[in-house]
């Protein structure tokens, strides 16, 4: 396995080459939704464990994601749409408590994006699950309104209000198998920060790709948990190990 530490520059199959930790711009619309605790639990390699949203219910993590900079120009801004299981390592956690401390970290469980310059770089360095597809943002005054379409199928349609923001810094963890193995990745966010608790500000419409099914399936609550948004600085440390 090819072992990456920040200041590593990395040359992609694409012949991209970015620097660690890479550092990019983008306008973010997110939400926490309440899901099915024994789907989400299906959707996670060994090592991690569902994080609580209520006592019966996990947590689960979309992303809207504009890129308007990645690292030094090294590739065209795209767009991308995340879906994450909230997740930790530690199994042995009450409910809640990981949101509580901010100890938050999230497996990827689907990305697509709308380059392929931008799949090698999720997939490549940090075995982020990439996939290529039409991905529409349409930004209001008041929400974003995003729509996936890949092979042809809507995989969905997520409409999140934008809550009201101020100037701040936040770091999380993603979780990743590359290689094989287990990997955490140190993602910090810096600039215009909005959070809105427990909102039903939010609209998820799964289409007829395969993977709306697992949307389907996953019985998302009508209220967040949480609604969130950035404009400003997202920056991707190398991914470091989990010791089980």
């Amino acid at each position: 396995m090819t072992r990456l530490g920040d200041g590593d520059r990395v040359r992609l199959s694409t012949g991209h080459e970015v620097t660690l930790p890479l550092v990019t711009e983008a306008t973010v619309a997110g939400a926490v939704l309440p899901a099915r605790y024994d789907v989400a639990e299906s959707l996670l390699p060994d090592g991690l464990t569902p994080i609580r949203a209520t006592a019966r219910r996990a947590a689960v993590v979309f992303l809207a994601v504009e890129y308007h900079r990645i690292g030094d120009d090294a590739m065209v801004p795209y767009d991308e749409f995340a879906v994450i299981v909230a997740a930790t390592p530690d199994g042995r956690r009450p409910p809640l408590i990981p949101l509580l401390t901010r100890d938050v970290g999230g497996y990827v469980w689907s990305l697509p994006v709308t380059t392929e310059p931008a799949r090698a770089l999720g997939d490549e360095i940090w075995g982020y699950p990439k996939t290529v597809a039409d991905i529409s943002h349409r930004d209001g005054a008041t929400r974003r309104e995003t729509t996936v379409v890949e092979d042809g199928d809507r995989v969905a349609t997520v409409s999140i209000d934008w809550p009201r923001t101020w100037e701040r810094r936040e770091t999380v963890e993603s979780y990743a198998v590359r290689e094989g193995r287990l990997e955490r990745t140190p993602i910090e966010f810096r600039g215009k920060l909005g959070v809105a608790p427990l909102s039903d500000r939010i609209d998820v419409d799964p289409g007829d790709h395969e993977r709306a099914d697992t949307l389907r399936s996953l019985d998302l609550g009508t209220r967040s948990v949480l609604r969130f948004s950035l404009d400003g600085r997202i920056a991707y440390g190398a991914g470091r190990p989990v010791e089980r």
